[in-house]
């Protein structure tokens, strides 16, 4: 197995975008900004019409391949929030999930710390199927040679299409200091 490879540390999560609830018709407003410490998620999250917040990476031309490892390591100060990390995969059905509004991801919720870094590795047999904050039935495989997008969510659903008991609409700050791969 190989070391740890940084994919995003400190000040390099260049091209990381925001999506908000506002694409369903919810009204959080959050934002993304690189600073020296790593990327910082703030803003307001409102419940009602959506009731979730993220950021997300540019899409990885061509498709990341992290074959040789086997979990991704996030370190994130969250404040004691539950988060979901996710994954968009390139599929072999022709690009058949793409056509799915919002897309099939690879999901795992982890909670945080309420005070300082929390330091959580996400093994990628424990993402699971999911579309729009519900799972998916269907067999899918994980493919960790054809990734092309990560995304970090807070959302007031779970990975298991229920609520998220940690879920706390209002102002939110989270830092992200580190996406690795090991």
């Amino acid at each position: 197995m190989n070391k740890k490879k940084f994919l995003f540390h400190k000040n390099d999560f260049n091209g990381w975008e925001t999506l908000n609830d506002t694409v369903m018709g919810g009204s959080s407003s959050a934002f993304c900004e690189v600073s020296d410490s790593g990327l910082l998620l703030k803003g307001k999250i409102v419940e009602k019409d959506g009731g979730f917040i993220s950021c997300r990476s540019s899409i990885f031309k061509p498709c990341l391949n992290v074959n040789e490892y086997v979990s991704f390591e996030l370190n994130i100060d969250g404040n004691g929030r539950t988060f979901k990390f996710a994954v968009a995969c390139e599929d072999d059905f022709l690009g058949f999930t793409e056509f799915i509004p919002g897309g099939l991801r690879w999901i795992k919720s982890f909670p945080t710390k309420k005070f300082g870094t929390t330091n959580v590795q996400i093994p990628f047999i424990s993402l699971n199927p999911s579309l729009r904050a519900n799972k998916v039935r269907f067999p899918f495989k994980f493919k960790p040679s054809k990734i092309k997008r990560l995304q970090l969510l807070y959302s007031k659903f779970g990975d298991d299409g229920l609520l998220n008991n940690e879920f706390k609409p209002g102002s939110i700050k989270v830092l992200i200091k580190s996406i690795s791969v090991i």
